[in-house]
């Protein structure tokens, strides 16, 4: 999670530098090549690197296999994208794609050589050294991408930046993982890992499509600045969930992997996890529903303020992404992929229905129909992870219960102190977002550490110990 939270932390930092020196549009013309790419990237690995941390036992040819079949898969996928960029440029009407479509996609050669040794890095749960090598490539990342920018190079510096740090990965994963890449051929053993990976990459490529329609049809029939704004809001939505239900994903897919034979230890860690990231994670997002625009503004700047409203109806998502995360982190530890698939499948086609209602008002309307489609996926995801790991209903919301009620205090804190503010006018943006963030931080700090909530009493002694406060 410190890395995690590091590296969003430095993600952050870099994108208020880089919405500051680019436009909206400069990061819409990225944003609709990334979903095109985006999609082939999970063909690209095959999903064989997490077969190569769910198997029980892996030797060092397996690595060679899985490297070989990605590596042949990568190459004809850049042939693909090359050719038909030029397709790609005339039907957006915008010329500049067919060169972006190009460039971008030669990530695809890198991307073999990086992927089998990270797997390996996560199979022995080498968190710290994951850590390292994140922080160091988003350095690289971030520092060519806003040199290009000051230089006046547009999109361009995005592109040219993400694989500056593409390379940087490679060469820091097989220096940690000890790993070197050789080409080698077995079909049985591509056999074994390709039966699960394909199942994975199916399930990330609906996830990725489901998520990705929103900013196809805001590009599609909105427009280049529109998508823009849109994924600036998703972005932002996406942070708090990746930095802490994302860092625990990976350590509870590994453990539940390990533990997949003992139901009652595989529970516990089902509950316990949501508990706390729902804790820690949803205050996050109270705070963002109600400073959204004031936020935006203040950090990106004015030109970002339409990505505000966005912002503020996306953030109704956030516990039911906490808990489709860790329902997907049952169903990958447990082979239970084909079923998420269907789920997956079923929840994408509410989506497109609910974009076809909602698109015709505008980035708005697209918002509140990504809200309305996340309900039943949720709710069939829950169900999933609690029927395999018999998880009752009540059980359920025990482990929500801690999360509902110290939000619920901070919600009212915060609509008393913005009742408060609202009369006053001699604050500004900057001045209205630092007083709610004094509120909201100071509040959920003490009732966390002091309300006699049981499900969180260790947590709390925890932290006043760390922290050195009185008990």
């Amino acid at each position: 999670m410190v890395g995690k939270v590091g590296h969003e932390a430095l993600h952050f930092a870099l994108s208020i530098v880089l919405a500051r020196l680019l436009t909206p549009t400069d990061f819409g013309l990225l944003v609709t090549v990334q979903i095109f790419t985006g999609v082939a990237g999970f063909l690209a690995g095959g999903g064989m690197g997490q077969a190569l941390v769910q198997a029980k036992n892996v030797d060092t040819r397996d690595t060679h296999v899985v490297f070989t079949a990605q590596l042949v898969v990568c190459v004809i996928l850049y042939a693909i994208f090359f050719m038909l960029s030029p397709a790609f440029a005339a039907w957006f009407d915008e010329p500049l794609y067919e060169d972006l479509l190009k460039v971008s996609a030669l990530s695809f050669l890198i991307r073999p050589f990086a992927n089998v040794p990270t797997a390996l890095l996560h199979r022995a749960m080498r968190y710290k050294a994951k850590a390292v090598m994140n922080m160091v490539v988003l350095t690289v990342t971030g520092t060519a991408s806003v040199t290009l920018a000051v230089l006046g190079n547009g999109v361009w510096s995005l592109v040219l930046g993400g694989l500056a740090g593409g390379i940087t990965g490679v060469l820091l994963a097989n220096a940690l993982s000890g790993w070197r890449p050789r080409l080698a051929f077995d079909i049985s053993a591509l056999r074994q890992f390709a039966n699960y990976g394909v199942k994975v990459s199916m399930n990330d490529i609906v996830v990725y499509l489901r998520k990705q329609s929103s900013n196809f049809v805001v590009s599609r029939f909105i427009g280049t600045e529109a998508v823009g704004l849109f994924n600036k809001a998703a972005s932002l939505n996406d942070k708090p969930r990746g930095m802490l239900s994302g860092s625990a994903y990976s350590v509870v897919f590994r453990a539940l992997a390990k533990t997949q034979e003992n139901l009652d230890q595989s529970k516990y860690i089902y509950l316990r996890t949501i508990t706390l990231v729902s804790v820690y994670a949803l205050p996050f997002y109270i705070g963002l529903w109600w400073v959204a625009e004031p936020f935006i503004v203040t950090v990106y700047g004015a030109h970002w303020a339409e990505a505000g409203p966005i912002l503020q109806v996306l953030v109704l998502t956030a516990l039911l992404d906490i808990i489709n995360n860790q329902s997907g982190a049952v169903s990958a530890a447990r082979k239970m992929l084909g079923r998420e698939l269907l789920i997956q499948l079923f929840s994408w086609a509410i989506l497109i229905v609910a974009m076809i209602i909602g698109y015709r008002w505008g980035s708005i309307g697209i918002a509140w129909a990504v809200v309305f489609a996340s309900v039943p996926y949720a709710l069939m995801m829950a169900h999933l992870a609690c029927t395999e790991l018999r998880v009752g209903a009540r059980e359920l919301g025990r482990a929500l219960k801690p999360a509902v009620i110290l939000n619920f205090i901070l919600l009212v804190a915060l609509w008393i102190a913005d009742s408060v503010l609202r009369t006053q006018t001699s604050y500004g943006a900057s001045g209205y977002l630092i007083i709610m963030l004094a509120v909201g931080v100071s509040l959920y700090t003490i009732c966390l550490l002091y309300l006699p909530i049981p499900a969180l009493a260790k947590e709390a002694v925890r932290w006043k110990t760390r922290l050195k406060l009185p008990f």
